[in-house]
């Protein structure tokens, strides 16, 4: 609790090292373990940012460094290299003055606990880093094996704290028999929040074939979760003509990315015929939520035929708290309230970032509060009421 207020954090992370990962793998994925071998990348990681002291492994699947300064010659793309550095790797800087816990985003749940307890933070939803989308394009086996390695860390990281820590599913949408048999064998597990759609390059959210992943969400009542990422595959839609920038294509992937799953969500029907899912953007930003749903609700009527009939439009989806938005701190008090205006108190949530740079912790909470414009009602929606009402 933080001045009165429940706080539920849907945006935190962890990014388990694949030294971590192998402890819960099954003996089958430990046994291939050298296939992941040529993405593997050694980490030093500055402090402040929850990773471990000393070097650690991690994954990194041909990411595209986006290296062109604005304003200089376009320079000739680099190779995606296998276990090459991301753009962002020793060139963004902690926000926050204080610094998070050592080994929050691997093992030391303790640690991250404390950490929540000085904010003030009653819930984190745990995110996983870009090595879970971008293992979308491996062999579907050695994805669906990682997974399955996620999951069985999750349920330990999360077990001493079940009501504080809590994780989603990543469900293998290249592999939707894997993904339904996951969800059958584990979906009561007390740590499962939520469940987050990874989608192989080019396989739509709407695909027919991904149904029998939503009925048994449905029947679950587990609602979808969306993280962007931008510079590893499955990339972001509009990668290939960025010109070259991080800043630029960080800003325009995001929600472009967000934009794209609501939008085939909604007009896909996948809402009308799942009437307790649920999706929330997470990373994508929040102002850019009634823009679209507003046009959006003019395009599905204006291009005849293209959109199914829908129950109601699109922007309504939102205003019953079917579609949210994370709020972003960085797009400030203005713009939240502007959404809340718009779309009404149910479709945002609160989320910090945690502890990635972007995060000030420990102020985070207390940054939101100091926003005198919103409600005390619609603050209460903001920082857990609606948070607690999307996730299961």
């Amino acid at each position: 609790m933080r001045n009165g207020y429940r706080v539920v954090d849907v945006d935190s992370h962890v990014t388990p090292s694949m030294e971590v990962l192998n402890k819960f793998a099954g003996t089958e994925i430990k046994s291939r373990w050298d296939e992941f071998s040529p993405y593997f990348r050694t980490m030093n990681s500055p402090l402040g940012r929850g990773h471990p002291e000393s070097p650690w492994t991690t994954i990194k699947i041909n990411p595209i460094p986006y290296d062109r300064i604005a304003g200089q010659p376009e320079v000739a793309e680099k190779v995606k290299k296998a276990g090459g550095s991301g753009p962002l790797e020793g060139r963004v800087q902690n926000i926050a003055k204080d610094l998070p816990t050592t080994g929050t985003q691997h093992e030391n749940s303790e640690g991250r606990i404390s950490d929540m307890d000085v904010e003030g933070v009653d819930v984190n939803v745990l995110i996983p880093g870009t090595w879970a989308s971008a293992s979308s394009s491996l062999d579907s086996s050695l994805t669906t094996g990682l997974y399955g390695a996620y999951h069985n860390y999750m349920k330990e990281f999360c077990g001493n704290h079940p009501k504080r820590l809590k994780g989603l599913m990543l469900a293998a949408c290249g592999d939707v028999d894997w993904t339904v048999n996951e969800l059958k064998s584990r979906g009561e597990e007390e740590w499962m929040s939520c469940v987050w759609p990874i989608l192989p390059e080019g396989l739509p959210v709407d695909d027919p074939s991904l149904e029998p992943i939503w009925e048994v969400m449905n029947d679950l009542k587990l609602p979808l979760i969306y993280h962007s990422f931008f510079y590893e595959p499955p990339y972001f839609p509009g990668y290939r003509d960025i010109w070259g920038n991080a800043a630029i294509a960080r800003c325009a992937a995001h929600p472009w990315g967000a934009q794209r799953i609501v939008s085939y969500v909604i007009c896909g029907g996948i809402l009308d015929r799942y009437p307790n899912l649920k999706i929330c953007c997470c990373e994508s930003g929040h102002g850019w939520l009634p823009y679209w749903l507003f046009r959006l609700d003019s395009q599905v009527e204006y291009v005849k035929g293209a959109v199914p009939k829908l129950k109601c439009l699109p922007s309504d989806y939102a205003r019953q708290g079917r579609v949210l938005c994370n709020i972003e701190a960085s797009e400030g008090e203005m713009m939240t309230k502007a959404v809340m205006d718009l779309l009404g108190e149910n479709c945002l949530v609160y989320g910090s970032d945690f502890p990635h740079p972007e995060c000030d912790w420990p102020k985070s909470v207390d940054n939101v509060l100091g926003w005198k414009s919103i409600s005390e009602t619609a603050m209460k929606k903001l920082l857990g009421d609606n948070a607690d009402t999307y996730l299961r």
